[in-house]
């Protein structure tokens, strides 16, 4: 074995685990509903997983899906101490279990992205004097400036973005600078809002967290710093420089810098864990604390992409992850810091008119028949020799269209297509608006490119065999059930062996494969470069039309 050989080995999760005497990595997901955990071993298998459902397994904070609607209907908000509560009652359940803490070799963790936590002047120093006789609920009780924190399905900021997006010299300005342009979820607007409406509180808080590095600052005993990755969901972090944007924090509040702390690359390894989960569960002192993140990041990390790979899923709503060397920020979409290479991004586009759409087809076109859509894809041309359609039964999100649209070969809107045209229009349709949407943000496919698929549609090889033509690229099927925690747990794997300084696509490279399930038909390459700009053109004169004013 060469040295650079060596050097690779060295750095791989069997290898760590040998050299430290511990088996395995713990990966968490302190997600709207549910915290999770996985523990994943030396050869990248998830061998024990458990969870606790806020409703179900801590009725009495009254939330419903884990959260609280205000009457505004606007703001939802989750109980912090019901999250410190799930930790200290998943950690109880693994303990009654039998799981042998001191085999874990160190810990990350996701958690949902954008939401908050005010941590009250004083609480550092009871976090780090944490009595192992008492639960974490019962001592932190007292820690934090408000109860209830926002998080990310709350909308009430709307005037909040407007300042923003105005002091930054407007919405495509503020996502050049950090990814996005102002959302009411992201975590800036929401500052800005508790410092308007509840000064005192704000001035109370020594430091405000993510919901990913609170949930690290209670393995750490102290406050862990946010992360590049889920930091870009803030409108706050520059995400070129990977520093926080002067001009967005003073318009959000005065002295946001020193209770936001300094961010940090999402690999790195924060400390180690806290000796209250030595003395009362017996993890080992050296166990490592990496970097909490994002919920988004971390499942792209579950997932395993590479540079020019793409996601896909296919659910209620379709969600595009990419992977990004050079962004192009837009009005739409988000973009993020990557979680596992920090010199490159990732990309996030939410598509609304996802398996709703395709069933509401199916049922008029393909008598509800799924097995008839199938024959129906098969038995058109790609291409749908010209006919192209748009289908938003909801206001869509990227773009903002609502109703359907249909036009012939010849460009000319038609009322109507015959129900295999129908079929094979909308799922082109969907998915030429995916790849020319991610083109806009700076995807490219590659020749290297692996495009994967998950969700309820993945099922269907017929609509996977039109993504693959589509996008020119194999479509491969992929399980993530747990894709957050066991992403979390692949991360603590990386950051132990060196994080910036090892591929991570060499610490994972033994986990489980994704399967095969589409490759490009002979030709397709050809039929899709003369559509797709023609939908693009298309897709524009159906918002010019929508965007001009009544005479």
């Amino acid at each position: 074995m060469d040295a650079r050989t060596h050097r690779r080995a060295a750095g791989t999760p069997r290898a760590l685990a040998e050299r430290a005497g511990r088996r395995c990595c713990l990966g968490w997901d302190f997600s709207t509903q549910q915290v999770k955990v996985v523990a994943v071993d030396a050869e990248l298998n998830v061998f024990y997983e458990d969870s606790v459902h806020f409703d179900r397994d801590l009725p009495e904070f009254g939330t419903q899906g884990g959260v609280h609607v205000h009457k505004d209907r606007l703001t939802v908000t989750s109980p912090v101490l019901m999250w410190v509560q799930a930790l200290d009652l998943i950690l109880e359940k693994m303990k009654s279990s039998g799981f042998d803490f001191s085999q874990v070799l160190a810990l990350s963790g996701a958690g949902q992205q954008h939401g908050s936590v005010y941590w009250k002047t004083g609480a550092s120093l009871v976090l780090s004097s944490l009595s192992p006789a008492l639960p974490l609920h019962q001592q932190l009780q007292s820690c934090f400036s408000i109860s209830d924190c926002p998080i990310w399905m709350d909308s009430s900021t709307t005037a909040q973005c407007h300042q923003l997006e105005a002091a930054v010299g407007g919405p495509q300005a503020l996502s050049c600078l950090t990814g996005s342009r102002a959302y009411e979820r992201f975590t800036g607007s929401q500052i800005a809002k508790l410092f308007q409406k509840n000064p005192e509180a704000y001035s109370h808080s020594e430091r405000i967290s993510l919901v990913s590095s609170f949930a690290a600052s209670l393995f750490l005993g102290g406050y862990s710093p946010i992360d590049y990755s889920d930091g870009s969901g803030m409108n706050l972090l520059q995400i070129q420089e990977k520093a926080w944007s002067q001009a967005c924090l003073d318009v959000c509040a005065p002295h946001l810098e020193e209770k936001l702390g300094s961010p940090v690359p999402s690999c790195s390894v924060v400390g180690a864990i806290s000796s209250y989960y030595v003395q009362r569960y017996g993890f080992l002192p050296g166990c490592k604390v990496v970097a909490f993140t994002g919920d988004n990041p971390a499942s792209l990390a579950g997932m395993r992409l590479e540079e020019g790979d793409i996601a896909v899923s296919l659910g209620t709503s379709d969600t595009l992850f990419l992977w990004l060397q050079k962004p192009m920020p837009a009005l739409e979409g988000h973009i993020f810091c990557n979680p596992v290479d920090a010199q490159h991004y990732m990309a996030l586009l939410c598509f609304k008119n996802g398996s709703l759409m395709r069933e509401k087809i199916r049922d008029e076109s393909a008598s509800c028949s799924w097995n008839k859509f199938s024959k129906a894809l098969q038995s058109t041309a790609m291409g749908n020799n010209g006919n192209l359609g748009f289908y938003f039964d909801v206001m869509e999100i990227t773009p903002e269209i609502i109703g359907r649209h249909r036009f012939n070969e010849e460009n000319m809107e038609v009322s109507a297509f015959p129900g295999d045209v129908e079929i094979r229009a909308l799922i082109e349709g969907q998915f030429m608006a995916k790849r020319i949407h991610a083109e806009g943000l700076g995807y490219r496919v590659m020749p290297k490119t692996k495009i994967l698929a998950t969700g309820g549609a993945s099922h269907n090889k017929d609509i996977l065999q039109v993504l693959a033509d589509v996008f020119g690229a194999p479509v491969y099927v992929i399980d993530t059930t747990s894709s957050a925690c066991v992403g979390s747990a692949y991360r603590a794997f990386h950051g132990l062996a060196g994080g910036t300084g090892v591929a991570f696509s060499e610490v994972v490279k033994s986990a489980p494969q994704p399967s095969l399930a589409a490759t490009p038909n002979p030709g397709a390459s050809q039929v899709y470069a003369a559509l797709l700009p023609r939908y693009s053109a298309l897709e524009q004169r159906i918002l010019s039309t929508a965007q001009r004013p009544l005479e």
